[in-house]
């Protein structure tokens, strides 16, 4: 069962790889907006993955986050999601990015939940 207050914490080291310029995002050699939001979709997708039922998944609906500021190479940042409210298969969750003490960004993600295999099979 899914509640309120359910939460997850994903972290990840600045590469190269996640950076603006190797994403796309912009030409600079920092964190990488949609990098930071995947981070942060991910940290949601695992708070409520153990209290799936079997065979169902969550996928993302909306995802909305400022993004205060850069983040370099070799710096670690951690994502949370905290489950806010829960309407049947629609969860939403408060979600933020931080670099040690420094709030990276913050803001609010919609996930559903799916039967997997029903999923697929419309694709």
């Amino acid at each position: 069962m899914i509640e309120i207050g359910l939460k997850h914490v994903s972290e990840m080291i600045v590469t190269e790889d996640v950076t603006a310029v190797s994403v796309g995002s912009g030409d600079m050699p920092v964190l990488a907006t949609p990098a930071m939001m995947a981070l942060m979709e991910n940290a949601a997708m695992l708070a409520v993955a153990p209290h799936l039922p079997e065979g169902c998944a969550t996928v993302g609906g909306h995802i909305e986050s400022s993004h205060l500021r850069p983040s370099v190479i070799g710096e670690r940042v951690a994502a949370t999601a905290v489950v806010t409210k829960v309407d049947g298969k629609k969860i939403e969750f408060k979600v933020e990015a931080h670099c040690g003490d420094s709030l990276l960004g913050s803001g609010t993600h919609l996930r559903f939940v799916v039967d997997r295999s029903t999923f697929l099979s419309r694709l």
